[in-house]
């Protein structure tokens, strides 16, 4: 097996340091060369100076970028991945992508003698730099099982769920979740601020019942401590829900609180914290009145 893994961002920049641990054949490429040189320092592989130059080799290509237009224009652009790699090749896409995009690249890999498989995946930053991801993906059965060794260099839960689609969709679901976690977490605390409340005392307790969440036990104490420079940015979330609630409508499917959480990101985005952590909710809430949101006012 030869590997290509394109995009060395925030989460493709570790993951592909996972697979060359793993001793897999592997070659890289970034669109932003500094990025790539830095990389290649660390890891002591050349990065590639092409996408054609990268996956030429390669059985396999990961890639990880940014969103649809991104993954569009990498796999299928001339001289890109499609075009590039030998016949017969598997293309597993990380990109938190519209459920669309991930059938569109499975028709045009398949015009060129290759197989596709939409793997986003879950665990954010800290998950990709210690190599224990969640991988939800869609695709064939038969090139699922082939790339398993690429996954487990980084991922300590990947599960097929269906043809290609069924990986966005079931990170949308996963994004549904957390959006919804989040409001509520941020809510809860406000209260509890607002009511006078010692809330490390109130988390610590709670933490251990009912209420009890990833989101509580990661992010309660830097929510409570107004720290938001790090984690999954709101850019991002608001990117991911947008997908989300463009499948909904497609599909007649009522999801009222993720369209209102997303509202609520639309006023951190505009209170400057597009770059934050998701946790930032309780900013929003921070800066309301009972007249309305200030940022609404600030925007008028």
């Amino acid at each position: 097996m030869k590997v290509a893994f394109i995009g060395l961002g925030t989460m493709g920049y570790p993951m592909a340091g996972h697979v060359c641990r793993a001793g897999i054949p592997l070659s890289v490429f970034n669109r932003s060369a500094e990025k790539a040189e830095k990389w290649s320092a660390e890891f002591g592989v050349n990065a590639s100076k092409s996408i054609a130059g990268s996956v030429k080799e390669a059985n396999v290509v990961v890639v990880c970028l940014g969103a649809d237009q991104d993954v569009r224009s990498v796999l299928s652009m001339q001289e890109g991945v499609f075009q590039s790699m030998p016949a017969g090749g598997i293309v597993i896409d990380h990109s938190t992508t519209s459920a669309e995009l991930a059938r569109e690249m499975e028709n045009c890999a398949r015009e060129y003698g290759h197989r596709f498989i939409d793997a986003p995946v879950s665990g954010g930053q800290a998950g990709a730099e210690k190599g224990c991801l969640t991988v939800m993906a869609g695709g064939c059965a038969e090139a699922f099982a082939a790339v398993e060794p690429v996954l487990a260099a980084y991922a300590t839960r990947y599960q097929r769920l269906g043809p290609v689609g069924s990986g966005q969709l079931a990170k949308m679901v996963n994004q549904i979740c957390i959006a919804g976690l989040l409001q509520g977490l941020a809510e809860g605390l406000h209260f509890g601020e607002q009511a006078g409340l010692d809330m490390h005392a109130v988390v610590d307790v709670i933490s251990g019942g009912a209420a009890q969440s990833w989101q509580m036990d990661n992010r309660a104490k830097t929510m409570l401590n107004n720290e938001f420079d790090f984690g999954f940015a709101v850019d991002w979330m608001r990117k991911d829900l947008g997908y989300v609630l463009d499948e909904a409508r497609k599909r007649q499917i009522s999801l009222p609180v993720t369209a209102l959480v997303d509202q609520f990101y639309t006023q951190v985005q505009n209170l400057g914290g597009g770059r934050g952590d998701t946790s930032s909710l309780l900013l929003a809430l921070k800066n309301s009145t009972a007249d309305g949101w200030r940022g609404e006012k600030d925007n008028e």
